[in-house]
């Protein structure tokens, strides 16, 4: 039955549904020295392969993919008929009590005041840690022309 006065709990409810349903990126770290910038992603979870990282004149583009993994219960299936369960019974037993894991695709950009060597990034992902070098383009000099007749 609805009322006609809202519950204060209607907000801590509301809130909690966009907090749950707001896309998560993951935590980074940028570093810049002379000649380079490091980003550091914090990508734990993450296949290698579902990692990309693209670059533009200023900026590198990094999106990657985080796929659900079958629990432990999931990986232990009992003989066909076995138990006697429907699949979706099953499905209901195996499934977590509580998971609070993301799943699923992000991207973040990343954008820098000076222009990068796009052929010469390198990146390394390690123990769920993504580190991508960029080394800084060489700065452009002003050149005078002398029109001619």
């Amino acid at each position: 039955m609805r009322t006609l006065h809202p519950s204060p709990f209607d907000l801590f409810d509301r809130l909690e549904q966009q907090l749950q349903t707001a896309e998560r990126v993951p935590a980074a770290e940028i570093h810049e020295t002379e000649d380079t910038y490091t980003i550091a992603l914090e990508l734990p979870g993450v296949d290698r392969a579902s990692i990309d990282v693209k670059a533009t004149d200023r900026s590198l583009i990094i999106s990657a993919e985080r796929r659900s993994q079958p629990s432990a219960a999931t990986a232990a299936t009992t003989p066909e008929g076995g138990n006697g369960e429907t699949p979706a019974a099953e499905a209901r037993r195996r499934a977590p009590l509580l998971s609070e894991f993301r799943y699923g695709t992000w991207s973040r950009s990343f954008r820098f005041p000076g222009g990068i060597q796009r052929d010469a990034l390198e990146a390394h992902y390690r123990d769920g840690l993504l580190t991508v070098t960029a080394p800084k383009a060489q700065s452009l000099t002003t050149v005078s022309v002398k029109v001619a007749d």
